[in-house]
């Protein structure tokens, strides 16, 4: 059996508080439950959805924290604020735990590490948030606009102002209310082992009812809750693999052909190299880059499971090849960003970036997108593209790169095709969450100019 969810929750919270990601401390709690039965089933669940809802509603529960306790921040202990993270989140968040049973258990777990002592003042806050907050919500907001969405949707204010600039105040609610969403999963189907009607089918027999997404002609969407991918009927047999639609748009913008040479810069985990090989036939040369040879295993597994033959795997830094000079018909970039258009899928990010961070990745991307266009051929395409919603890591880097590089343009947009709709006049694309139901992201597709 499962140890107690709420006190694994605890000890991922610790560890990634502690600087540990995320996933890989909710996985290494999680390696104490070898069993598979309906009850650890359910308690690892509850344990997930407690670590990442509270490390993504965190700063809302702090608010709360500081509202109710009379104690300042920095004279509570912090392993016992986590604790209180936990109840409040099953408090205010989860409708399926009784509130009598999340004070109870929070109460309890105060006491199994090492808070006996202040067990009471654990029962007394939760309590008091039962009575102020059951019927409205009693959290106290400042004025200012920023800090106000900031707090109720639980973002740093860099974020808020950013979004806030970008788009719009209400725009930015719409944008914090989606990435605070589970995420959604697609599917994307490998249409040299099956078809979307085949995996329809066979899902529907295994009592499961995905969907379509309209425009993308790969793009099945799960429902919530489907449990584990591994047990889902063709993972095995590499009917499909997990890819958001908005991922699969990149490329179809790429549009790579059969026979062609394409490199992708920064391939691991695969998801768009594997997609590029399907478009392709699996006829033709895909050399796949990633700096690190740890994060290609993942690549390899999916390539072997998929059962693609034109994947060439890299384990090098893109930034130091010149081996592929003026050689690639077509060169994907999907650049390492701050990651703001997927949010939902990686609770702590919104923690773990700043002003600073960005700064350091648009360095990052320039350099590699420097690089990535000494390999295409004179007629050849080359995509940028980013899973972030920060316009100095998207717009500024393809106006820096076309200021320095005048023989390059971006390509206009084709009228047919799956992407043809996406392309905005300045002739990229921005797929934004809360207008298109999927993961934020950047793309633009470049070509040197033909010269007259």
């Amino acid at each position: 059996m499962l140890p107690n969810p709420r006190q694994l929750a605890f000890l991922a919270l610790r560890s990634v508080h502690g600087g540990a990601f995320a996933d890989i401390a909710l996985d290494r709690v999680l390696q104490q439950a070898p069993s598979r039965s309906a009850t650890s089933q359910n308690d690892r669940r509850l344990a997930t959805e407690l670590v990442y809802g509270s490390i993504r509603r965190q700063r809302t529960l702090d608010a709360l924290i500081d509202q109710f306790a009379k104690k300042p921040a920095n004279q509570q202990p912090p392993d016992l604020r986590l604790i209180l993270h936990l109840g409040l989140y099953q408090l205010r968040y989860l409708n399926h735990v009784p509130a009598a049973a999340a004070v109870d258990t929070t109460v309890e777990l105060a006491k199994q590490n090492g808070f006996q002592g202040l067990a009471g003042f654990v029962n007394g806050l939760l309590r008091q948030y039962l009575r102020q907050c059951t019927d409205r919500d009693c959290l106290k907001l400042p004025t200012d606009p920023v800090q106000r969405l900031g707090i109720q949707q639980s973002y740093p204010d860099w974020i808020v102002q950013l979004w806030i600039e970008q788009f719009s105040l209400t725009e930015a609610e719409q944008l914090c209310e989606w990435l605070n969403r589970a995420p959604l999963i697609d599917l994307r189907v490998n249409p040299l082992r099956s078809s979307i009607e085949q995996v329809e089918t066979a899902m529907a027999a295994a009592g499961i009812e995905v969907s379509r997404v309209a425009g993308l002609p790969q793009a099945l969407r799960l429902p919530q809750g489907i449990g584990s991918i591994q047990h889902l009927p063709g993972f095995t047999e590499g009917w499909w693999t997990v890819q958001d639609s908005s991922a699969q748009l990149v490329s179809h913008l790429l549009d790579p052909q059969p026979g062609e040479l394409v490199i992708d810069a920064c391939a691991a985990p695969g998801g768009k190299t594997t997609h590029i090989a399907e478009l392709m036939h699996d006829q033709g040369t895909i050399w796949a880059f990633d700096r690190y040879a740890s994060r290609l295993k993942k690549l390899k597994e999916t390539v072997e499971r998929l059962q693609l033959q034109s994947i060439h795997l890299c384990p090098q830094d893109s930034r130091e090849s010149d081996q592929f000079t003026g050689q690639a018909d077509r060169v994907l970039l999907d650049a390492p960003c701050s990651g703001l258009g997927t949010l939902h899928r990686h609770a702590d990010a919104r923690w773990r970036q700043s002003p600073a961070t960005v700064a350091e990745l648009a360095k990052l991307q320039m350099e590699l997108l420097d690089r990535a266009a000494t390999w295409v051929k004179p007629s050849g395409v080359l995509v940028y593209a980013t899973c972030t919603l920060h316009p100095s890591e998207n717009e500024a880097i393809v106006q820096q790169f076309l200021h320095q590089n005048p023989h390059w343009q971006i390509i206009p947009p084709e009228s047919t095709g799956p992407i043809a709709r996406w392309f905005e006049p300045s002739g990229w694309i921005k797929v934004l969450p809360h207008q298109h139901n999927m993961d934020g992201f950047f793309m633009v597709r470049l070509q040197q100019a033909i010269s007259t």
